[in-house]
């Protein structure tokens, strides 16, 4: 198990022996669609191209594809048999993430909502 067969045998779980490698033109054109999502948002904050209540929900919408973009070209997050590990690891960090976020979210509104003005306490 010398030099090259080490290789084959020297692999993560779920990557099979034949998987395709990224080439030069996935990442420019990965690279291309980010900077053009980038520069649509600047565009969408910036103009009076959408109405102004829907700017907010149009970057959120730009957001989306921006991450959709990174997933596919960057990370080579597919829907093959394959890449169910990497799917389930996303999914997981996305929960984690969200519960930390939402848990700080609660735990700060409800520590403002039970502040109660000193004066309120204080005998006179």
């Amino acid at each position: 198990m010398e030099g090259d067969d080490r290789l084959l045998y020297d692999r993560s779980p779920g990557v099979e022996e034949e998987e395709s490698t990224a080439n030069f033109l996935s990442y420019t054109a990965g690279l291309g669609l980010a900077i053009v999502l980038t520069i649509a948002s600047f565009v969408v904050s910036e103009t009076n191209l959408l109405w102004a209540p829907g700017i907010p929900v149009g970057l959120v919408v730009l957001a989306f594809a921006q991450i959709g973009v990174h997933l596919a070209f960057f990370l080579h997050l597919g829907s093959g048999p394959d890449s169910t590990n990497n799917i389930l690891a996303l999914a997981f960090g996305v929960l984690i993430v969200f519960l930390v976020i939402t848990g700080s979210c609660w735990i700060i509104a409800n520590l403002n909502a039970n502040m109660v003005p000193m004066s309120v306490n204080m005998p006179r």
